[in-house]
């Protein structure tokens, strides 16, 4: 059983947006868990249940606008299964000393074992040597070479903890590590480019593990790809939106930008199909954080934290800044 399992209930949370199973059961097994997501007429809902929701649960793609927290009026907490929150209203919800949650941590691992699997297979072609060798040509044809990672520069954009991980990683395979981010990092040990397209035009490869929202959206442009250059790799791992897709696509078709591995993108429900026809881009369906032991631990941690709240506890995770 989840930690600080409440002995009662007081007060019901509302659902913005879908959770797995095994979080979602957990949650209704204590409490009463109204789906605003899947409701027929969502309005009509929130009209009947606005004033007994003290908690709202929903995964980091789902939307909680200020509109929809400033309609309940009790709320007390929004617990996030994920841990990007640029989908939650934090300003609205500071404005009323709502708590913010989310799961942080427990999928730094394997997130940052899914980038360094793209680097790999991206700059040493292998998804493309899995259809050389499927379609019958390994016995006639010769694929063409790939590239050695080692002595490659390797620039990160956010070196939090997944790119600190990543980071990590490569080092064994003789990568030279270097990172932007928006003020230098005192206790890392790699160089520190404050601009980005300066980092881009001198590295091989470009890691994406910068936070979504407005920021960060579309910083990779096509200045930053022309930068990279043809031999240049774009590795996502992050948020779609930090990528103009439309700008990726032109320079992988035109050769600004030699090759990209991608978990993620602008529309996660709808990747742009000129993607699928290249040779030079691996593609993960948001992959990241999908192991049984990343989303084992992040339904324990959301449930944690709604169960925190009710028993009257402090957060387990809540987020800093708010």
């Amino acid at each position: 059983m989840p930690e600080n399992t409440p002995t009662h209930n007081s007060g019901e949370i509302l659902a913005a947006g879908f959770l797995p199973d095994d979080a979602m059961n957990a949650l209704e097994a204590h409490y009463t868990v109204h789906h605003y997501y899947r409701a027929d007429d969502p309005a009509a809902l929130l009209q009947e249940v606005a004033d007994n929701i003290v908690c709202m649960v929903g995964t980091s793609h789902a939307l909680m606008s200020a509109e929809l927290i400033n309609a309940l009026p009790n709320l007390q907490q929004i617990s996030v299964y994920g841990t990007g929150t640029e989908k939650v209203d934090a300003s609205a919800a500071k404005a009323r000393n709502i708590t913010i949650t989310n799961t942080p941590d427990v999928m730094t691992s394997d997130v940052a074992d899914l980038g360094m699997g793209l680097i790999l297979a991206t700059v040493r072609r292998m998804a493309e040597a899995d259809d050389f060798v499927r379609k019958g040509r390994s016995g006639s044809e010769s694929m063409p070479f790939s590239r050695s990672l080692g002595g490659k520069q390797l620039g990160i954009v956010g070196l939090g903890k997944i790119g600190s991980e990543i980071a990590r990683r490569a080092e064994p395979f003789e990568l030279k590590i270097c990172y932007h981010t928006r003020n230098e990092k005192p206790d890392a040990p790699y160089p520190w480019y404050p601009d980005l397209l300066t980092m881009a035009a001198e590295v091989d490869i470009l890691v994406l593990t910068a936070p979504g929202g407005e920021e960060t959206f579309r910083m990779i442009d096509a200045q930053v790809l022309n930068a990279l250059g043809p031999e240049g790799t774009l590795i996502n791992v992050a948020r779609g939106s930090l990528v103009d897709e439309k700008a990726l696509v032109q320079a992988l078709q035109d050769g600004t930008l030699g090759a990209a591995g991608l978990d993620v993108f602008e529309d996660l429900t709808n990747p742009s199909e000129a993607l699928f026809s290249m040779p030079n881009v691996v593609l993960s369906p948001h992959r990241g954080s999908a192991t049984h032991e990343s989303r084992g631990d992040m339904a324990r941690l959301i449930v944690d934290n709604v169960n925190a709240f009710f028993a009257g506890r402090g957060a387990v995770t809540p987020l800093p800044d708010i």
